[in-house]
């Protein structure tokens, strides 16, 4: 497997996604509460996102569409269930922190560097 064309494709379909098609979908995956604290806002938002009745303010739209980018790149290799349990655990490569905390932090870029990581060496 090429993993570089592997990132390339999932990059091509996280920059595809909509920010109510990633809500939807990380809050049936990750649970509403777990990405209301990843994207910093409350569930309710999520909601309200996913649902397409209003859309997220810049910052939690950043935070939203990089935590499905990371959600992507590790469900290459992973479970659902396993994705969910690799957000919230600690990443000795995001400093202890769990991806989910280190996205809401915006150190988006570490995460992906983290799913990365773990795509590639377990």
């Amino acid at each position: 497997m090429n993993i570089k064309a592997t990132h390339r494709s999932t990059a091509a379909r996280a920059a595809a996604v909509t920010a109510q098609e990633a809500a939807g979908f990380l809050a049936e995956h990750l649970g509403r509460q777990l990405l209301a604290i990843t994207v910093g806002a409350d569930p309710s938002s999520i909601d309200r996102w996913a649902r397409g009745t209003s859309k997220p303010q810049l910052a939690p739209e950043r935070r939203l569409l990089a935590a499905y980018a990371v959600w992507q790149v590790v469900a290459e290799v992973e479970a659902p269930a396993t994705v969910r349990a690799w957000f919230m655990g600690m990443n000795p490569q995001l400093d202890d922190l769990s991806p989910a905390e280190a996205i809401a932090d915006d150190r988006s870029r570490d995460a992906i560097a983290a799913a990365r990581a773990f795509v590639q060496y377990g």
